[in-house]
């Protein structure tokens, strides 16, 4: 990934909300029939290892997890808020017209190296603690006991797990930090009022 310096994201804290807040990832792997993709939401857990670990779960019926047995070396990208910027929004454009359009966004490259988990226990374990977080906000949080116990067991015949241990994070957000500052609060104003305000709030200095 191209990383001009003032793009570049290399602190732990906004690296890791990324991973929290936009758990759906692209894992791209490399086998015998060449690159492959899958999207798949992820639990990430900052304490294990130097970098982190990821957790997810695939169907038995994917390849994945035979194709890319453990050990594997694999990226997962995660993409946070992303939206057009026209160079209109930009009040210095109206003095010098030499502005153009162009695309802001936050993303993570997670490399590290897969370990698949044909286990049941793995498998429930993590299920629980995806369904815990995902479901918090509901009134009535939804949890696997809430479904027949030989409902919820079929179902888990059927999933495999994978871990991957992270080896590096590798950040970039690109937020219109090359602007001058009334031009940032231009673009960033004009999101906020298109209902995309998770990016503009990226966009906005820290107070």
């Amino acid at each position: 990934m191209y990383i001009p310096p003032h793009f570049a994201e290399s602190r732990p804290e906004p690296l890791h909300r990324l991973l929290r807040e936009y758990p759906l990832g692209t894992l791209v792997t490399h086998g015998p029939a060449g690159l492959d993709a899958d999207h798949l939401p992820f639990e990430f857990d900052p304490a294990v290892g130097e970098h982190g670990q990821l957790s997810a779960h695939v169907a038995r019926a994917n390849p994945l997890w035979q194709r890319c047995p453990t050990g594997t070396p694999v990226m997962v990208v995660f993409q946070g808020p992303q939206a057009y910027i026209s160079p209109n929004w930009y009040p210095s454009k109206h003095e010098s017209h030499r502005m153009v359009p162009t695309w802001n966004y936050e993303v993570v490259h997670a490399h590290g190296v897969l370990t698949v988990h044909d286990d049941e226990r793995f498998v429930r374990r993590l299920l629980a603690r995806l369904t815990r977080q995902h479901e918090a906000a509901e009134p009535r949080p939804w949890k696997m006991g809430d479904s027949a116990p030989d409902f919820i067991n079929g179902l888990l015949q059927h999933i495999v797990g994978i871990e991957i241990a992270v080896t590096s994070l590798v950040g970039k957000s690109k937020l219109s930090q090359n602007r001058e500052p009334r031009d940032l609060a231009g673009a960033a104003d004009t999101l906020q009022a298109r209902g995309h305000g998770d990016l503009a709030e990226r966009m906005r200095p820290a107070s």
